[in-house]
């Protein structure tokens, strides 16, 4: 099957779904799990992506987010090549684990987007080993069930910081403190009278999930897309962030860190000036991981992503390399106006 190329728009929402390769699982433990949701808050951070709802599986992930940069490639490279190194390091193997691509499906907000929250959050009770259990036996491993956003939603665990729950809970028709609740019973009404229409919808178009005025628009941006009238960013939809040149953002990058800019392309022991330049060059320059590491001199994207994660890690507890890197972005930024 051909590979489909993204549609990519400011304020998109779209539903995210990454699998195992060859339906392996890509979680083996709780700290595989506790990883994933770290490496998770982190993207979402450093990418600013708005993230309504998250669900993992033992070999899926589901993600509902919202691009404010129609940025959603670069997120999930990320978001997956960090989780991969880290899992083939932990787990003594190599190779691909997640199964080609990613997929992504743009969503209709509303109505639509509310009934996607109640399907991903569902998807623990769902497999074939517990379908058969009575209906309160499956609500309470609902409840339980922490590799999700939804015990936060209904008031069992504190709120994330990293989910964004206004979008979804103010579809409900509750106010206040009564919101956690009636997400709580609509959500939970689908066990036992499932939404057999909205599933019909996810499976009319890989494209998009809503009405048929939404799927029919949707597909003729795809079709617009294929005959070359439209970028994937979809420029009709969304303003263009202009990508700096790598010298520029370079030069940026060593006079913040007051060292010469040549050393920005050389290895050094306990050194993150290299880190910086990474995260610089994909956020400013647009580039891949993968182009970065040829920027820079790195051995591969991997080595690019250890670099960020290793950056984001130290930057938590380093309050001097903060400010410079927020200083750092902050004239970037600037220049890209």
């Amino acid at each position: 099957m051909a590979r489909l190329q993204r549609i990519e728009y400011e304020g998109a929402v779209y539903h995210v779904t990454a699998r195992g390769n060859e339906q392996r699982a890509i979680f083996l433990d709780d700290a595989d799990r506790e990883r994933f949701v770290r490496v998770l808050a982190e993207s979402v951070e450093h990418f600013e992506v708005r993230l309504y709802l998250f669900c993992l599986m033992t070999n899926h992930v589901h993600l509902v987010v919202e691009t404010p940069r129609a940025n959603l490639g670069r997120f999930m490279h990320q978001l997956q090549t960090a989780y991969t190194v880290y899992f083939n390091h932990r787990h003594h193997r190599h190779g691909r684990l997640v199964q080609g691509r990613y997929g992504a499906s743009l969503v209709e907000r509303d109505a639509y987007l509310l009934r996607l929250s109640r399907y991903v959050h569902l998807n623990p009770i769902f497999t074939k080993v517990l379908r058969s259990r009575p209906i309160s036996e499956r609500i309470a491993l609902l409840r339980q069930y922490r590799w999700s956003s939804y015990r936060s939603y209904i008031g069992k665990d504190r709120r994330l910081a990293f989910v964004d729950y206004g979008p979804i809970l103010a579809t409900i028709h509750a106010g206040g403190s009564e919101q956690n609740g009636a997400y709580r019973r609509f959500v939970e009404a689908g066990i036992s009278k499932i939404d057999a229409p909205f599933i019909e919808e996810t499976k009319a178009s890989r494209l998009g999930i809503g009405s048929e005025d939404f799927r029919a628009r949707v597909r003729t941006m795809y079709e617009d897309l294929l005959k070359g009238k439209r970028k994937s960013e979809d420029v009709s939809f969304r303003r263009t962030a202009t990508c700096l040149p790598t010298g520029r953002i370079l030069s940026v990058v060593s006079e913040g860190l007051g060292v010469e800019r040549a050393s920005l392309l050389r290895r050094q022991r306990g050194s993150l000036d290299r880190a910086v330049a990474s995260r610089m060059l994909c956020d400013y320059a647009g580039l891949t991981q993968r182009q970065t590491a040829d920027v820079l001199g790195l051995r591969s994207g991997a080595a690019v992503s250890a670099q960020l994660h290793k950056l984001a890690d130290r930057l938590k507890r380093d309050p001097r390399l903060q400010k410079r890197v927020t200083a750092i972005a902050a004239e970037l930024k600037a220049s890209r106006r």
